[in-house]
């Protein structure tokens, strides 16, 4: 079998990192030799245990720098590691523009016969003329693209010319702990849920519709007024990013009372939180917004499905790819919080429909498993390693 790298250019649990974590133990469970290589702090290690190898090295520093230094200063950073062990691999796996980078650089300067393969999992709003070409670089020079979604692979054709290959997520439902009920009502009491409690995974991003959700929270909430019954809260689960979103974030919070709410009582923000944690709210929420405008696969959905959470998403293509509006998801109109407003009050108020949904959404997350992904990819590591290696000069 050939040894492949598995390069992340994070250890924080976003999407890309939680997918190659996954795929890495999946891989390492069917005895495939693997090694995920990512960049953080080496004290601290991955955001989660693991039994599959890994190497975490020194990633760049966030004081005082701009994001094309980071990207920059993180290329450098992962080349440098990659190089002096490239000896050890067939593979190199990419799964971010600047892992794609730093696995090039590095086979470009030691000149090893490795494969570099790379995983793009959507394409990043880059607006510098150097990371816009950076971006490019790691789509067209690796020797073969996959990505995540039919979606993605149509805009890698027409965008940048590249013939990529799908290979979907997978979720592990038994990576989640069971959470006693008591537990969850402890979590509600927490932020003070005292109606309902809306999840919403990723923190407070423009592509996850994050002021959408706000604006429909808002609905939620004057409705609930009206009605003298508690007003919902949206809990926000995540934030951390190699990008800079706080302007977004400062933004969006500072449109709340505007909007009749208010930050720390009807929008909490939990910040990164362990994978036990991550899976107790889950259990404890009503239901998940998850409004995104743009998404290269959406992870967070059949994670949250996979522990009977229902699921309100959007309309955008990808989710189209493997969900079914009004069978196991609601998907009303990507970036209208009216719209988004009423399909999450349907779930609230219709035990019926939130039932349904419930199982339907477990039905789909059991087609995904990293099991059939790590072997799906173990297959195209053996296409890959047994091509000409190109020739280095």
């Amino acid at each position: 079998m050939p040894r492949v790298a598995l390069v992340s250019h994070s250890t924080t649990p976003r999407g890309g990192h939680v997918h190659t974590l996954g795929l890495a133990e999946a891989l390492h469970r069917a005895g495939h030799p693997v090694h995920l290589v990512a960049l953080g702090d080496p004290a601290a290690g991955l955001y989660r245990p693991t039994v599959a190898p890994h190497t975490v090295l020194q990633g760049p520093s966030r004081a005082g720098t701009t994001l094309e230094e980071r990207v920059l200063a993180a290329i450098d950073l992962l080349a440098w590691g990659l190089a002096g062990r490239i000896g050890e691999f067939d593979v190199l796996h990419a799964q971010d523009c600047i892992a794609a980078r730093a696995t090039l650089r590095a086979r470009e300067a030691t000149g090893a016969p490795v494969r570099v393969l790379r995983t793009a999992h959507h394409v990043d709003d880059f607006t510098t003329p150097v990371l816009i070409d950076c971006q490019r670089r790691a789509i067209t020079e690796p020797d073969r693209v996959l990505v995540v979604s039919e979606q993605w692979r149509t805009i890698l054709r027409g965008e940048f010319g590249v013939a990529a290959t799908v290979v979907p997520n997978g979720v592990d439902a038994a990576r989640f702990p069971a959470v006693p009920v008591v537990d969850r009502a402890a979590l509600r009491e927490r932020v003070g849920a005292h109606g309902p409690l809306l999840l919403a995974v990723g923190g407070i991003e423009p592509r996850k519709g994050s002021v959408v959700a706000f604006r429909a929270l808002a609905q939620l909430a004057a409705e609930a007024d009206a009605d003298r019954s508690p007003r919902p809260l949206l809990a926000v689960v995540g934030g951390h990013s190699f990008q800079d979103f706080a302007p977004y974030r400062e933004a969006a919070l500072a449109e709340l009372p505007a909007l009749g709410l208010q930050a720390g009582r009807d929008v909490v923000e939990l910040g990164t939180v362990s994978d036990a944690d991550l899976g107790a709210w889950y259990a404890a929420a009503d239901v998940l917004a998850y409004p995104s405008l743009k998404e290269g696969f959406g992870l967070v959905a059949i994670e949250a499905m996979s522990q009977g959470l229902p699921v309100v998403a959007s309309d955008v293509p990808v989710f189209g790819e493997y969900l079914t509006g009004g069978v196991d998801a609601l998907l009303p109109a990507a970036g209208d919080p009216a719209a988004l407003a009423a399909a999450l009050h349907a779930v609230l108020t219709d035990d019926g429909l939130r039932e349904r949904l419930r199982v339907a959404g477990a039905a789909v997350a059991a087609r995904f498993t990293w099991d059939a992904a790590a072997a799906r990819h173990s297959a195209i590591y053996t296409e890959l390693a047994a091509d000409t290696p190109p020739v280095q000069v």
